[in-house]
């Protein structure tokens, strides 16, 4: 069997680890959702990773309500974007654009408009604001005729990341924003084509990811799942007889590769509270048949062990990529990882918890 450490095909992407860095929406853009300078330092540094997956990336200004996050639906975002991949490629790395749009945890004061989701809901908790944190707003339910230029968006998108030097796409269809909305019973309540059955929910996440292959081609293509759990107040109540499905239907569809967010009984993620709804990933690994990355706090030896036993054929890290830029050398050599600073996670702060970490070395 293969190591964490042993190269790797994402479709058209030949990575040379199978160490991804997961997405880490880290807003160190400016107010017009244009990358900053500090950006491509920031992701250079991890350019180690046999794949970095972008932060989110919004895909319109309607879909992206978070103060200081990045877009790609004009050509200065695409101009800033450029910036980045150049900087990656020149230390010889990977990367993939997440492409974003975050229904119903948008909010008004960043977006001028309300909120979109599959039905009128609205998300616990708080939001980042140009003014502060702020209690999410009620979304209203997309109108049937507002559902192809959602897809179309996520078109443009896809043909922009790649005018933007990116290697690939990943539809962001987890944590609770506007595809996985549409997937689960929790914030779906439409009783159109869009709603009701799996195969209706199912819709949207197949129309979107058609239209990204007819735009960039299939081996160009990923997709980033959170099938069990309750995720920003987003769960399902039998995520079996959905996620399954979607995962065959990516499947046939052609798409790259799969990356699932998974919780277990003691989830520290932020957004994702603990969960007893099991893993699904050892049933997805029966009907997706091509390269399978699974995220889920692992452990340098929980890593090692997945890949080794076949449940994965690669592993993301968010949280540890924060204050370990080496993290593939640091996991290779058994070295310690450094802690980061919680308080420096979000911006717009400069280098500070951004591009300090130092090197082991």
């Amino acid at each position: 069997m293969p190591t964490l450490f042993d190269s790797i095909s994402f479709g058209s992407i030949k990575a040379a680890n199978r160490v991804v860095m997961a997405p880490l929406t880290r807003a160190r853009a400016g107010k017009d959702a244009v990358p900053t300078s500090i950006m491509a330092e920031y992701y250079a540094q991890r350019a180690s990773a046999g794949l970095i997956i972008s932060e989110a990336v919004g895909i319109s200004r309607q879909g992206l309500g978070w103060a200081y996050a990045t877009g790609i639906w004009n050509e200065e975002q695409v101009k800033g974007w450029k910036a980045v991949t150049d900087a990656v490629h020149e230390k010889g790395g990977k990367i993939v654009c997440q492409l974003w749009h975050m229904g119903r945890m948008v909010h008004s004061s960043v977006t001028g408009e309300q909120p979109v989701a599959p039905s009128p809901s609205t998300a616990p908790g708080h939001i980042h604001t140009y003014e502060g944190k702020a209690p999410y707003e009620e979304a209203r339910a997309l109108r049937l005729d507002e559902i192809p230029g959602i897809v179309e968006s996520y078109a443009h998108a896809a043909r922009n990341a790649m005018k933007a030097g990116f290697d690939g796409v990943q539809i962001h269809s987890a944590n609770g924003y506007l595809l996985d909305e549409f997937l689960r019973d929790s914030t779906n309540h439409r009783t159109d084509a869009y709603g009701g059955s799996v195969e209706n929910r199912l819709r949207l996440l197949r129309e979107v990811t058609e239209a990204v292959i007819k735009e960039v081609g299939a081996e160009h293509v990923g997709v980033r799942l959170s099938p069990n759990g309750e995720v920003q107040g987003t769960i399902d109540s039998n995520p079996e007889a959905v996620f399954i499905p979607a995962a065959k239907m990516l499947n046939d569809l052609g798409v790259a590769w799969l990356e699932l967010r998974e919780s277990n009984p003691s989830s520290t993620f932020t957004f994702a509270g603990a969960t007893e709804q099991p893993k699904l990933s050892p049933e997805i690994r029966k009907v997706f048949t091509r390269p399978l990355v699974l995220n889920q706090e692992y452990t340098r030896d929980e890593a090692l062990k997945a890949v080794a036993e076949g449940k994965a054929d690669a592993i993301s890290f968010g949280r540890a990529y924060i204050a370990n830029p080496d993290l593939v050398r640091r996991l290779k050599d058994d070295l310690p990882l450094q802690d980061d600073d919680m308080a420096t996670w979000y911006g717009p702060i400069g280098a500070k918890g951004y591009t300090d970490y130092p090197f082991a070395k």
